[in-house]
């Protein structure tokens, strides 16, 4: 069983940046994919960031050259930085390491 950890979640204006990590358990990590997800009620999770153990990326249209997502293998760490938000950025944010999902973030972006 992997445990997550997020934070870094906010309340920021439009234009400001936030960096989200997520720490997790167990022995693997390395070899694991990791991926940053969000959620909007009442909307289907959307992908937003994808790293393979590859070192293989891949971004969601709408975030591609603002968000880079990026890992930290030996503190067990996958982060997302997020630069120039816009409100429709506001969400619940998810790590995703293997199989296994993070508590979630709110990141809040007023205009």
């Amino acid at each position: 069983q992997v445990q997550l950890v997020e934070s870094g979640g906010g309340l920021v204006q439009a234009g400001e940046s936030l960096t989200l990590s997520c720490v997790a358990s167990g022995p693997n990590f390395s070899a694991d994919d990791v991926a940053w997800f969000r959620q909007v009620a009442g909307k289907e999770r959307e992908n937003v960031a994808y790293l393979w153990s590859s070192g293989m990326t891949l971004y969601a249209n709408r975030v591609l050259g603002r968000f880079t997502i990026s890992r930290d293998n030996a503190k067990n760490t996958v982060s997302l930085q997020m630069n120039n938000l816009e409100p429709e950025d506001t969400a619940v944010y998810y790590c995703k390491v293997g199989d296994f999902w993070g508590q979630g973030t709110q990141v809040t972006v007023s205009s």
